[in-house]
């Protein structure tokens, strides 16, 4: 009966999960015996016997519940930690039992449920122990002990044969260990639980071993693809030797084996912030690069060429343009990034790129990225580490510009025939984010198509925003991407910050602006800053992160107010947005690192306020708390001068002048006309100290602001003087003292004074 078993367990394993007849009733005995063994030797013959009639590929999950219940919770590790540490009161070999524990575990492992439980994940120590230090470890151990520490019958006759037996079953081990962590690696909490339990060092050194090397690198590979950031930090030295290692393979390697070892090449590759700390890995790199030049310039096909573009835009996120090469490769390798997206996009309505060629492309987006923040900054100052591509010619950067527009032509293309029900198609995110910051740079090309995709832009941003919560598939794609720019997990807000720089470039162009109104993106940037400021309020009550998105927004939304006025004035967004600015300016006050925020708050709404028009009712409760926060805000930029000296930036503002200081102004012309339109606003000016400090400041300072700054005070200075004859009294009083505000000629003519 166990014969006819065994040939009809050979005949039938490519069969499925199906036993035979003969082979359910050999299975049932064993696991009989296994549940009334008496002694470890007969747990142990019953094992042998179902591993060798019944193999794994043949046991249904029901099937494998029934042995695991049979065998127990504790045996396959008791089996591993028997054969490395008592070998010599099991009966068994050491190899054996290894054998024997390591099949138990990667037949339990085939079921998830199986892989998930305590007692199998308690061996994964054990399992990396294994192919760290190597399966056949403890026989190398005892045939240096001597021969009486060898098993009977292991020297003379039949030694070769037994060798031979020895390498196989090694290799069966290592198979095994390999089933049982890939298993685990797929649990819902895998990675983070091999990466808690020492994958990353005991692989980084099983991956030096010839036996595992390759399947050593390949589970490596996927456990950095989720947890890279992690890893690297907890596992630097060991993950930079073995990428250093794989970098050297890479450049001695021949050019079909190259073209193979990109795609495992950019599992390893470190976040660039990681990649930084390492002057050894950037020389690394440097080579890298000399080998892959020739591979660029050669003629490959589709599947060739793209694994070598991912890899270059991989390096290219580490150190830029720097180790690339001569100027001429470059272009070249942005020449051929730009034909790939264009013959990839440019396909008939319906013939979606495939998931490979998807990949591809996102490399690609990546490098004209890169090429195009270089080639829109030919001309400024050269940066510290001066690459080649920065040293372009007029001539090279003109047609890096132009292979760029025609690939960004086909992204636009693409674009243009997405349906809303792809909105949460990770590539269409990908392509979007490219022309975000193409858009971000460069506005005058491709004028009337960009225009004409606005409402499909603002209409991706919106749908995330309002459903970005529910789309785990993005996040986790986002998380995957190795052509990244990193920085935390995908958000609702993420597509709109992408398109916010764009956004503050052509809401100052008549024509898009149009557009932009027609489809409501002021509502749009409303919401943004409400959900951003709440967002930011329920994360830290003390150290508010400074989030640049929120200050393009503002500008945005600052463009409108100047060029739309009676938009404003009927647009309920504009309410809510009054609202949310009296609601955060007073908690922006208190936060030294927000304070460009704070000016773009304190410019927007006095930009607003001077649209109203003029009531004699009673003021709002908000609309005073908004214009009371901002004179104080507004009062604190600057101080006297030492001496005759000039007027001076204050400690507080010194730090963000350089971003801050043209809001400032803006907002003192704005009060003026605030001032203008709503007379109550005298009273305020004059009760919250702002004109006592500021007519303080100009007569302590020998000498007035810089030209913009003094132009801007007198604005608002003249404005409170001609309102309010309480106001032109303090001002005109304060000239006979000098300084610096008796220069001020219109204001002068504002008090009554002659110059």
């Amino acid at each position: 009966m166990g014969d006819q078993a065994a040939d009809e367990a050979e005949q039938g394993a490519a069969g499925g999960r199906c036993l035979s007849e003969a082979q359910t009733q050999v299975l049932d005995r064993c696991l009989h015996a296994l549940r009334h063994a008496k002694n470890d030797s007969q747990t142990l013959a019953a094992l042998l016997l179902i591993t060798r009639l019944c193999p794994a590929s043949q046991l249904d999950p029901a099937t494998m519940r029934r042995v695991f219940e049979a065998v127990g919770p504790a045996l396959p590790a008791r089996l591993l930690v028997t054969a490395l540490r008592d070998p010599g009161g099991a009966g068994l070999p050491p190899q054996e039992l290894l054998s024997l524990g390591a099949a138990l575990l990667a037949a339990l492992s085939t079921d998830p449920n199986m892989a998930a439980r305590p007692q199998l994940l308690a061996t994964v120590p054990l399992l990396l122990g294994l192919l760290a230090d190597g399966p056949g470890s403890q026989q190398q151990n005892r045939a240096e002990a001597g021969p009486e520490a060898r098993p009977r019958g292991s020297g003379g006759e039949g030694e070769e044969s037994r060798r031979s037996e020895v390498k196989s079953l090694d290799q069966a081990v290592v198979a095994d260990c390999f089933q049982v962590l890939t298993a685990v690696l797929g649990l819902l909490r895998g990675p983070e639980r091999l990466l808690a339990r020492g994958a990353v060092p005991a692989l980084c050194r099983a991956a030096g071993q010839n036996r595992c090397h390759q399947r050593a690198l390949s589970l490596l590979g996927c456990l950095l693809s989720k947890t890279r950031e992690e890893a690297w930090r907890r596992h630097p030295a060991e993950l930079l030797s073995l990428l250093l290692r794989l970098c050297s393979e890479f450049c001695r390697a021949s050019d079909p084996t190259r073209l193979q070892m990109c795609a495992q090449l950019v599992r390893f590759l470190p976040p660039p912030e990681a990649a930084q700390q390492s002057a050894e890995l950037r020389e690394a790199v440097g080579r890298v690069w000399a080998a892959l030049r020739p591979t660029l310039q050669a003629k490959l096909t589709p599947k060739q060429i793209g694994p070598v573009l991912v890899l270059s835009a991989c390096l290219l996120d580490l150190y830029g343009w720097e180790s690339v090469g001569p100027a001429r490769f470059c272009c070249l390798l942005v020449n051929r990034a730009c034909v790939e997206v264009r013959m990839g996009l440019e396909e008939p309505p319906g013939n979606d790129p495939s998931p490979e060629l998807q990949n591809t492309l996102t490399g690609c987006y990546r490098i004209m990225e890169a090429a195009m923040e270089q080639a829109c900054t030919a001309g400024d100052a050269a940066p510290p580490h001066r690459s080649a591509l920065s040293a372009l010619s007029l001539q090279q950067s003109r047609q890096v510009l132009e292979v760029l527009q025609e690939a960004f032509s086909a992204v636009i293309f693409y674009l243009q025939q997405v349906a809303p029900d792809r909105f949460s198609d990770p590539f269409v995110l990908a392509t979007f984010r490219a022309l975000c910051a193409w858009l971000a740079e460069e506005t005058s090309c491709l004028k009337e198509e960009v225009t004409a995709l606005l409402p499909f832009l603002i209409g991706y941003a919106r749908r995330h925003l309002q459903e970005g919560a529910a789309e785990p598939s993005l996040s986790d794609w986002t998380a995957r991407l190795s052509v990244s720019e990193g920085g935390g997990a995908w958000t609702g807000t993420g597509a709109l910050r992408y398109l916010l720089p764009a956004l503050c470039h052509l809401s100052a162009e008549d024509a898009p602006r149009k557009v932009l109104l027609s489809v409501d993106a002021p509502a749009l940037l409303v919401d943004f800053l409400v959900r951003t400021w709440t967002d930011l309020r329920g994360r830290s009550q003390t150290a508010l992160p400074r989030d640049p998105s929120m200050e393009t927004a503002c500008s945005a939304l600052l463009n409108v107010t100047v060029t739309e006025p009676d938009r404003v004035r009927k647009d309920p967004c504009f309410r809510t947005l009054e609202a949310h600015l009296s609601e955060a300016l007073p908690v922006l006050m208190n936060k030294p690192r927000l304070l460009v925020l704070a000016a773009n708050y304190c410019t927007l709404g006095l930009m607003i306020g001077r649209l109203k028009a003029p009531t004699g009712g009673p003021v709002d409760s908000g609309q005073r708390r908004f214009f009371s926060v901002t004179l104080r805000f507004l009062r604190g930029a600057l101080r006297p001068g030492s001496g005759s000296g000039p007027v001076q930036v204050s400690a507080d503002w010194e730090e963000s002048w350089d971003e801050a200081a043209e809001l400032w102004r803006l907002s003192l012309q704005a009060l003026g006309g605030c001032v203008r339109v709503q007379p109550w606003l005298s009273g305020l000016i004059r009760d919250e100290g702002w004109l006592r400090h500021t007519v303080g400041v100009l007569t302590q300072s020998g000498a007035a602001p810089e030209r913009h700054s003094q132009e801007a005070l007198e604005e608002a200075l003249c404005a409170v003087a001609e309102r309010c004859p309480d106001c032109r009294r303090d001002v005109r009083d304060a000239m006979s003292s000098g300084g610096a505000l008796g220069h001020m000629k219109r204001l002068k003519a504002a008090v009554g004074l002659k110059d």
